[in-house]
Formats: structure tokens, sequence, C-alpha cells
């Protein structure tokens, strides 16, 4: 996951810059009077330096500005190093390259397609090459490139494995490379001895050998190898242990070895340690027989060597390497200190700390990786400073695996997007932010990419996201979400998506300019990479989450875009983040036009609705939120039901009882929202959606939004008599009276007392008897049988909000502070969020006039909750109530003799109600 170019840097007082400054360079001498830079008289150095400052492809673009840049950029200088880990390099564009490349040195690549166009480079100067995601690099190539550049000194494969390869390769490497000084290969099947063999006869000066993660290597082979100063093996398996140590004493140059992530046991360390004389360094970390063996642990004599391993202490064993004049007061801070200090150095010792560097941040990345159990304490203690101080280093390598280890360490839960905030806090105890930031605003992309997707991982703890806004994190990700390099663009995309979450850092993301960059970047990269897709779409998901954010991205063709992802992608995931996106866009309905707007893009509710059909339950659950949302609008209802939404819908629902709590809510929820059309309503009942909403309202008892949506549509099917015959037949009074009696959401309770209000009102009786004699009987007694069900818990639960002082209180008086406490003690304060149509609005006061006193009671209590005054749609309410006359009949239910207590005081209060929008309306 890195790229970068390599540059030159200048020196001021000893100290290496990372950027060169317009003072330094001169340029300060070019400004105008109005302070503009005059770019064609810059001195031809100071254009090279801007040059080897740029990726490839930037150096192209300003080559292609005048004659003399295009040959400035042409310098031999500049292409001596050549990174393509970012670029999808072929055969083609190698040798579009090649006439550049006379005096390339060294040249990393991602990749068997980038690595068979190396050879078309024909660099046969080449001395280093190094490259990652090898899986599919086989012995043919790698021999190829090996025959090519018979210069090589050094070769690097991994971390990842190189599976492909063979002894076979390796021997060939050996009998091509003779300058062969440094080679690191990472899982490699089998390394037998004829390869050994032909590395120490044929590569004399080569003095370091990584097999690392090696299923098989010949240990006792390797002891021929004595030019090897430096030799890792860790995580490699299958290991002799004492032919190793018997073997290995040949080993008269051996500086430093590595074992780490192996089976070896003490014994063989103690062995080791006493015949290697010139052994310096021995590391063995999470070697769990070394661990476990508490005599071995708590000795600790290592024979004047250094070890390193879990259980002591790493910072004070390298500080041991060097003289007095070298260490630190502080055991931390020994790399930093030896970095700086220039003039002390021992070559010796460097070399033993570059190698450390080299194979501990290996280490501690692939451990990260595995995270098994009961590190807590190291990382809490060493392994996040040591991390932190190897991003630091010199070498390019150890500081993009660096920061990838921070950026991995910290997760517990990759799927769930969560990490350990002990961890987390380790990192920014240490100044790890403002680390982690500064290499982001590199120049180079490899470490821009580690870096930014470090930054992103820990943004998921809020205190690592208040830190990152505070150090000026947010400019940093949106700049870089910008980058022209996908793999860059991709993590800073998934830092703001993890910044995003919650209300403290949208407003920061916008001022950035973060809205457009992201809308952008679903633009430049729709047809390459899944990836920065999701994260570009999860980032705008949250964003859209907030009123005036929203407004921004369908601003600047933001609802083009997802709808654009949500009809031509097949990555789910992305499919998922569109969806979302489209879903909190279509939230704001009340504030904004975005949801007309979603829905009247073409191709929007189509590909949604089909989303509905995906085999993830993830995409399924956002795409019925999305059409949940937008069936607001009465054009996008209509719109939906059209496209096939409604036959889309009952079937998800009907697929979905086994599944997860949102994905349950949605489909109830989305059926919810088409049913307030009486068209789709009965559209709903005839595709069987009754029996799918009562299966999803039997949901387990902790599903109370399930419980809610699922009561909801119900309630509004049984609006039509037809599905409210459905609903009994169905078995759909049991599971109402259940949700009415036992569940744990009031709303859901609420809902389910009005459904069944609606269809024991009188209404559907017509409806039902309409058949032979015998089954009219039948039907008659059923009907009665669940009618006195229904009524008996309607009627429990309306009293559950009858205050039995407040309502003696109020009988007795017409003082507006004894209704007012009525109406405060009755009130279900989220009922204000649900909008009725004036046919409902209707039917309530209808039922009013009743026979049955619970039916009034419960319409009365019904109003009283639609016109509270706050409520979201009470005015709407009070105006239909108004317009049909309602005051006349309230005024009747109140005063009625034979009219229960409840319906008297509650239509009192409705009457109170009125009243008050009335006079507001006025003023």
């Amino acid at each position: 996951m890195s790229r970068r170019i390599r540059r030159k840097v200048v020196r001021k007082g000893g100290n290496e810059l990372d950027s060169v400054g317009l003072s330094e360079t001169g340029v300060s001498g070019f400004l105008d009077e109005k302070e503009m830079v005059d770019w064609t008289r810059l001195p031809d150095d100071t254009v090279i330096q801007l040059f080897g400052c740029l990726s490839i492809r930037d150096r192209a673009s300003l080559s292609s500005t005048c004659r003399n840049y295009r040959d400035l950029g042409s310098s031999s200088c500049l292409w001596q190093s050549l990174d393509l880990r970012a670029h999808k390099c072929d055969w083609n564009v190698s040798a579009l390259l090649a006439p550049r490349c006379v005096n390339l040195k060294k040249v990393r690549f991602r990749g068997a397609e980038s690595a068979d166009a190396i050879i078309n480079l024909k660099a046969i100067g080449l001395r280093e090459i190094s490259g990652d995601y090898c899986r599919k690099l086989t012995d043919s190539t790698l021999s190829a490139i090996a025959a090519r550049h018979e210069c090589l000194e050094s070769l690097q494969l991994g971390p990842d494995f190189c599976e492909k390869i063979s002894s076979d390769c390796v021997k060939a490497i050996a009998l091509c490379c003779p300058k062969l000084r440094k080679l690191r290969l990472s899982g490699i099947r089998e390394v037998n001895g004829d390869a050994i063999d032909a590395l120490a006869k044929h590569c004399p000066n080569l003095t370091e050998v990584g097999f690392i993660d090696c299923l098989l290597v010949d240990e006792s082979a390797l002891g021929n190898l004595v030019s090897v100063r430096f030799l890792s093996l860790a995580g490699s398996t299958g290991l002799k242990w004492l032919s190793a140590t018997n073997s290995w004493i040949k080993l008269i140059n051996l500086r430093g070895l590595d074992l780490s992530r192996t089976d070896v046991v003490p014994s063989v360390i103690v062995r080791l340690l006493s015949s290697l004389n010139s052994l310096k360094v021995l590391c063995a970390l999470d070697c769990p027989s070394l661990e476990e063996d508490t005599s071995f642990v708590a000795e600790q004599n290592y024979r004047g060597k250094l070890m390193l391993a879990f259980f002591n202490d790493i910072f004070k064993g390298i500080s041991t390497l060097f003289n007095d004049s070298t260490k630190t007061k502080k055991d931390r801070d020994i790399f930093t200190d030896w970095r700086k200090d220039l003039r002390n150095k021992d070559r010796n010792v460097d070399e033993i700390v570059t190698w450390l560097e080299w194979i501990l941040s290996h280490s501690l990345l692939r451990i990260a990786e595995s995270n098994p159990q009961g590190l807590d304490n190291f990382w809490l203690n060493q392994g996040a400073a040591l991390l932190l101080n190897f991003t630091q280093s010199a070498q390019e390598d150890v500081q993009e695996r660096a920061a990838t280890g921070l950026a991995t360490f910290v997760v517990i839960d990759d799927e769930n997007a969560s990490i350990d905030e002990g961890r987390a806090k380790a990192v920014m105890k240490d100044g790890g932010i403002r680390l982690l930031l500064n290499l982001a605003r590199s120049w180079r992309e490899g470490l821009q990419s580690e870096a930014t997707k470090a930054i992103a991982n820990l943004s998921v703890n809020t205190s690592v996201a208040k830190s990152v806004a505070e150090e000026g994190g947010i400019t940093v990700l949106v700049n870089l979400a910008r980058s022209m390099n996908i793999l860059v663009a991709e993590e800073a995309a998934g830092g703001l998506w993890n910044l995003s979450v919650g209300e403290d850092h949208k407003d920061a993301i916008a001022e950035a300019g973060g809205i457009k960059a992201l809308v952008d970047m679903i633009f430049k990269w729709s047809n390459d990479g899944d990836g920065v897709l999701e994260r570009a779409a999860g980032a705008l998901a949250n964003l859209a989450a907030d009123d005036k954010c929203s407004m921004e991205v369908a601003a600047f063709g933001g609802i083009r875009a997802l709808v654009m992802l949500a009809c031509n992608c097949k990555h789910e995931g992305v499919q998922e983040q569109a969806a979302r996106a489209l879903a909190n866009l279509a939230a704001h309905g009340d504030s904004n036009s975005n949801n007309a707007a979603v829905g009247q893009e073409a191709g929007a509710l189509a590909a949604l609705i089909h989303l509905t059909r995906s085999p993830k339950d993830g995409v399924r659950q956002e795409a019925a939120g999305a059409l949940w949302n937008l069936s607001f609008d009465d054009r996008n209802r209509e719109a939906i039901a059209s496209a096939g939404g409604v036959e889309a819908l009952v079937a998800l629902a009907r697929s979905c009882l086994n599944a997860a709590s949102g994905l349950q809510e949605r489909a109830a929820g989305a059926l919810w929202g088409l049913s307030v059309s009486e068209p789709n309503s009965i559209a709903i009942g005839r595709e069987g959606g009754v029996a799918a909403l009562i299966a999803l309202a039997q949901s387990e008892n902790d599903y109370q939004d399930v419980h809610e949506t699922a009561a909801g549509a119900l309630w509004n099917l049984a609006f039509n008599p037809g599905n409210a015959l459905r609903i009994v037949e169905d078995g759909g009074v049991p599971t109402l009276v259940n949700l009415c009696s036992s569940s744990s959401s009031t709303m859901a309770r609420f809902m389910a007392a009005l459904a069944l209000a609606y269809m024991f009102d009188g209404r559907m009786d017509e409806f039902a008897l309409i058949g032979s004699s015998s089954e009219e009987t039948s039907k008659r007694i059923n009907l009665e049988g669940a009618r006195r069900t229904a009524l008996k818990h309607i009627e429990a639960f309306v009293r559950t909000f009858s205050d039995p002082q407040a309502f003696s209180a109020a009988a007795l008086s017409s003082a507006p502070a004894a209704l007012a406490q009525v109406s405060e003690s009755a009130c279900i304060h989220e009922a204000g969020h649900l909008r009725c149509s004036g046919a409902e609005i209707g039917r309530f006061v209808v039922m009013l006039r009743n026979p049955s006193s619970v039916l009034k009671a419960c319409a009365a209590f019904a109003l009283l909750q639609f016109t509270f005054p706050g409520g979201r749609h009470a005015v709407h309410h009070a105006g239909l109530l108004q317009n049909a006359g309602a005051a006349r009949v309230l005024r009747a239910a109140a005063a009625a003799a034979c009219a229960p207590l409840e319906a008297k005081i509650f239509a009192r209060v409705v009457l109170r109600n009125l009243e008050h929008h009335q006079v507001g309306s006025q003023v």
C-alpha cells in the first residue's frame, strides 16, 4: 500500500531537510512587484531539485510545459531511482521510460506485471530492486530480471509471500548476480542446499541474507555463507535446531541473527550465544518457547551479547551498543540521538543499528498483523514507541513499515472498525499524531499512503480524531484526497470517513474543501478502484447526515456521483456506502430539496430497488433505508411503486426474518413509507406484505425499532378494510395485541393500538361479511372474539397514560393548569414525528362518535398526540382538524354524559391544543 519517489536532500547545519525552502534556492530574488514567481527565470539546478520532489506522473506534466523543462526533466540525475508501485507499468510503458533509465540504479515495483516491465527498462547498471505483492511472480520472470542485471547488489521481495519462487530461481540469482550483497526473500516454500551453496560460491560479497516466513530452509547449508554478517530467518518453519547450531559455528563474520517468530528453544539460544564469537545481536521476538520458560526469562545472562525479546527492555539493550559519548540520558531517545550524532559514528555500530531498524520494523508489522494475545503490555510500554522511532528512520522502507505497523497494531476488529483505546493513546502520548502528519506531508507517496492509513485507523478513537483536527490533519487529508496516486487518495478518503463520524468535524471538513474533493474523487476513480470509491462514498454518507453538509454534497454534484456508483459499481462495499449516502441525503426532506432531487436523478430509484435484491445484507439494508426516506416525498413514493418497489420490498421483508434488526427495520420502514398511499397499501396487501410485516412484528423483544416500523406499516395497511381483514386472517390480531401490551417500545405499543382501532371501528365488518350465510356466521364469530380481545388491550394501553389524580383534578376544574398536567403525563413525544393525512385525521374524528367507549378514548388520545404543541407536524394536523370542523365533534365528546372520563378529558386537551395553534397562526 505504498509508493514514493526518491530525491536528493539539501543540508543545512548538518541536518537533512525534507523540503527545499524558497530563500535557500534563491527563488526570492525572482519575485516581481505582485509577489508572483517567474518560473522561467529559475536556475536549472533549482528546477532539477523541484523535479526531484515530484512523482513520475507530475514530472511528465511539468516537462510538457516548455522545451527547457522537457530537457531538464530528462536529466540523468533525476532517473537514478524509480518507484513504479503507484503506476500500472506494463511492457509498453517501460519501453517509453527506457531512454531515461540508462543510469537507473534503484527501482521499486509492485506486482508481477511491473516485474515483467523491469526487463524492458534496459537499465543494465541497476543496483537495487525491491518489490512487493509478488505472489504471482514466477521463477522465469525473476530469473530473467537477474540475468539482465548482473551488477545487482540488493534484491528484496516482500513482505508478502513469494509463493511461486523456488530454489531454482535462487540458484539462478546467485549465478547471474555475482556482486550481490543483500538478499531478502519472503514466503518461499523451500530454499534447498543447492541454492544456498550457489550463493556461497558465486556471491562472495554477500553480507546480508533474509529468508523470511519460508516453509523450509536448509539450515545446514546456511553455514556455508561465511561472508554473511546478518542473517534473518524470522517466521520460517521446519528448522532443525541441532543441525543449525552445529553448522552456524562456521559463520565467523555473523554479527546479527534474527530468529523472531520461530519455535527456537532456550537451549539453542544459549548455545548460539556461546559459540558464535562474532555475534553481537540476537533478535527473538514472539518466540513462545522462550517466553514460557520462566527460568530463561529470569536469568538474562547472554554472555555479553545483546538479545532482544518481549521480556526485556529493547531500548535499553540497544543503548548498550554505543559508547558513553553517544549514549543518551533517555534510552527511548537512542535511535534519535544515533541519527543526529554525525561526529562519533562507528561504522560497525551503524551497520548493526541499520539492520536492527529493518528487522524489528518487519517483525513488529508481522506481529501486529497476527495480533497474538497477551502483548498489551509490550505494545503500551515498548511497541508503540519503537514504531514511532522507526517512522523517523533514514530507510524509506522502514519508515513505511513503521507507519503500517501503527495503522495495524491498534485495530481490534477490522470488520467493525474498532481499535484499542490504550494503544491509540500510547501513540498520542509519544507525539505520534504530529509525526504521522509530518510523514503524510512528505513528497514521497509511499510514506503519504502508509502514514495516512495510520491516521485514518487511529481517528476511529474520538480523542485521536480531536488531536488530528487540532494539528491541522483535516487540511492534510483533504489535500491528499486530491492526489493523483489512487492509494494515497484511498487512505485520505478513509481518514475523512472516520473523522466525519459524529458531529465534531463535519464543518471543518466542509470548510477545508473536503466535500468537493470527495465528490471529485468518485468521478476521477470511477473505473479504477473499489477501495477509494467505498471510502469516498462512506465519508459522503457521514457528511450527508448533516443538513448543511448535505446541501453542499448536492451542490458539488454528489447526488449524480452516488447514483452513478449505485447503478454501475458491482463491489458490495461501494454499493452499501453509496446507498447509505443517498439515504442520508434523502433524510432532510423538511429542510432542503435533496429528497426530491435524489428521486428525480435518472436511474436512482431503479438502482436502489435493484440493490434490495443484493446477496449482502448491508447493501439491502441501506438500499431499503434510502427508499424509506425517499418515500416521504409524494412523487418519489409513487415513482418507487411504479418501478417495482412494492414487489421488491415485500420480497425483502419476507427474506429478512432471520437477519439483523437494522435490515428488518428498514424493510418494514420502506413498506410503511409506501403504504401512506392507498393504492400502494392495497398493492402491498395483494403482494403478501401483511404476513411479512406480521412476522417482523413478532421479532425478538429487544428489536424495538423493528416493532415500531412493523406496527407503523400495519397501522397504515389497516386503514384499508381489505388489508384489515388480511391482518385478521393472517393471525395479526394476537401479534398486535402482544405489541400493544408487551413491547418495550412505547411507539410500537401506540401504533399497534391504532392499528387495532382501525380494524375494529366497524369499516371492516361489511367487507368481511361477503359470502354464504355459513361463512358469514363463522366470520362474525371469529371477528367478534378478535374485537373483544383488541378493545380490551386498547383500553389497557390508553389507561397507562391516565393519571387518576390529574384526571380527577381536570374533571373538577376547567383551569388550564389541570389540563396541562394531563397533557404532559399523556404525551408520547416521539409521536410528534408522525404525519397523518386528512383521511386519517378524519377517521379519528369519526371514531369519536363510535358507540364503543374504548374507541372514543383511543381516538381522543391519538388526536392529543398529533396536536401536542411542539410536535413536528402538530400545526399541520391542527389545520386538518379545523378544516374538517372537528372542534364541534370534540366539544360534543367532551360534554357527552355517557362518554368515558378518558375520552372527555383527552377531547378537552385536544381543543386546548387547537386553540394554541390557532392563536399561534394568528400571531
